[in-house]
C-alpha cells in the first residue's frame, strides 16, 4: 500500500558524534562553520537525501561521503548545505560605487599604464545576478569602447547546482524587477512562460566555474583588480575568514577594489585592505 507520508515527515535523530563529524567534514571541505544552532537546518537538509538512498542513518551517509571517490555525494552535500540566497541589484550602493568609484578609478590607472585588461573576479557568485549585473554596467560605462578593452568577469562557485542556472541566466520576472528599467530593456529577453533571460552578449562575457574557496592557494595567471566575494565569509569562523582574505590579497593588484557585504568586517586591524 501507498505510504502516508507521515513517515518522510518526521525528523530524522542525529547523534551528537553523526552531527560533528559532519560539522568537521564540512567545516575541512568548503569553510562553513556549523554551530548548533543549525544542527536542525543540517537534518532538514540532508534527510531526504538519506531516505532516497536507503542509508538508514546519518553514520551511513557521513561513511559514504568518505568512500565515495567520483566527488558526486561531496557536490550533493555542498549543493544542500550551502545557501544561495540573492537577487539582482542587493546591496545596490556595491553596484552604484563599482560603476561611478572603482571601474572609473581602474580604468584611468590602466589607461595611465598602456593597459587594456579590466580583471574582475565574483567568488561566490551563487545563480549569477551579481556578475550579470556588473557586467552591464561595464557596458554601460564603456559604451562603445568596450570591445576595445579586454573584459569580462570571472565568476565562480562551489555548488555546480546553481552554476548550472546561472550559466543559462533564466530569471522569474519579478527578480529583474529590481534592476532599473534601462537596463531590463537593452540586456534582457522575456520568454514565452514570462520568465525574463540575459541577453546573448552578456551572458558570453561571463566565465562561470566550479571553484572552493578553502583551496590553499589560488590559481589565477593574472592579478585581479576587482574582487566581489559578498555574504560569503558570514558562515566561517575568523581564522577561515583571516585566511581567505590573506588569499583574496594576494590575488589582487595593488590599489585593487576588494567587496564584502554589508553585514561583514574584516576588522579594523586588517593588514590587508585599508
Amino acid at each position: 500500500m501507498p505510504t502516508t507520508g507521515t513517515q518522510n515527515s518526521t525528523m530524522m535523530a542525529i547523534s551528537d558524534q553523526e552531527f560533528n563529524s559532519l560539522r568537521q567534514l564540512i567545516y575541512d571541505r568548503f569553510g562553513i562553520n556549523l554551530t548548533q544552532e543549525k544542527r536542525s537546518l543540517l537534518v532538514g537538509r540532508l534527510q531526504k537525501l538519506i531516505r532516497d538512498k536507503q542509508l538508514g542513518t546519518f553514520q551511513n551517509y557521513y561513511d559514504y561521503l568518505k568512500t565515495d571517490n567520483s566527488g558526486k555525494a561531496v557536490s550533493d552535500l555542498i549543493n544542500l548545505v550551502s545557501t544561495n540566497y540573492t537577487y539582482f541589484n542587493r546591496e545596490k550602493d556595491h553596484f552604484e560605487y563599482f560603476q561611478k568609484t572603482a571601474l572609473p578609478a581602474i580604468c584611468e590607472k590602466l589607461k595611465k599604464q598602456n593597459r587594456k585588461d579590466i580583471r574582475v573576479w565574483c567568488a561566490g557568485c551563487s545563480t549569477g545576478e551579481e556578475p550579470y549585473t556588473l557586467l552591464m554596467l561595464m557596458h554601460e560605462y564603456l559604451g562603445g569602447q568596450y570591445s576595445n578593452w579586454d573584459a569580462g568577469i570571472l565568476a565562480t562557485d562551489i555548488s555546480e547546482q546553481v552554476l548550472s542556472k546561472a550559466k543559462l541566466g533564466i530569471y522569474d520576472a519579478d527578480k529583474v524587477s529590481s534592476l532599473p528599467e534601462t537596463l531590463q530593456r537593452k540586456y534582457f529577453t522575456k520568454l514565452a512562460n514570462g520568465q525574463m533571460q540575459v541577453c546573448d552578449k552578456i551572458r558570453n562575457e561571463v566565465t562561470f566555474r566550479r571553484f572552493n574557496l578553502m583551496n590553499k592557494s589560488f590559481p589565477f595567471k593574472k592579478p585581479f583588480q576587482i574582487v566581489f566575494c559578498r555574504n560569503v565569509m558570514i558562515y566561517f569562523d575568523q581564522q577561515t575568514r583571516n585566511a581567505l582574505v590573506q588569499r583574496f590579497n594576494a590575488s589582487m593588484e595593488p590599489e585593487g577594489y576588494f567587496f564584502i557585504g554589508h553585514s561583514e568586517t574584516l576588522g579594523r586591524d586588517s593588514e590587508f585592505f585599508r
